[in-house]
């Protein structure tokens, strides 16, 4: 059985930055080592949701996927959404619910906490993200080009 949870300061951060670790991810996922701290760190933001699916097998619980968003305010109208960063299933763990599932829950989690919207991107050719996201039904489907500025050196 699948379940997602809200992660939150209370819960064993260590035990998830593990499983997070040692789960198996690919160049779509985009994935950087997690640390505890790090982790910590999001989560204290107040306008910050991390969730985790998990499946619960006889060997024991499964990490199949994690997500991180943000709850915006536009400047005007004080209109709330949600702004999805990731969506990240694991590499061993997919075609199996779980990154439907855990967009299900981050748009009910928008719903809950008065959002009007749930706003995501995805690179054009991410073929299995966008037949995730289009087998939700979403109300505007658009292209668009993405620019990304480093800073420093």
């Amino acid at each position: 059985m699948l379940t997602v949870s809200e992660i939150t300061l209370e819960d064993d951060l260590d035990g998830l930055v593990d499983q997070i670790n040692k789960a198996v991810w690919d160049d779509a996922n985009d994935m950087a080592v997690y640390d505890t701290d790090s982790l910590r760190a999001y989560l204290e933001r107040q306008d910050t949701i991390f969730i985790a699916c998990h499946e619960q097998t006889d060997a024991g619980t499964v990490l199949m996927g994690i997500a991180s968003s943000r709850l915006e305010l536009k400047p005007y109208d004080k209109e709330r959404w949600l702004y999805v960063d990731e969506v990240d299933v694991c590499v061993d763990q997919r075609k199996k619910g779980a990154g439907k599932l855990i967009m299900k829950t981050l748009i009910k989690i928008a719903e809950d906490r008065g959002c009007l919207e749930v706003w995501l991107g995805t690179e054009v050719d991410n073929d299995a993200a966008n037949a995730l996201y289009r087998s939700l039904d979403p109300d505007d489907e658009s292209r668009f080009v993405g620019y990304a500025f480093e800073t420093g050196d």
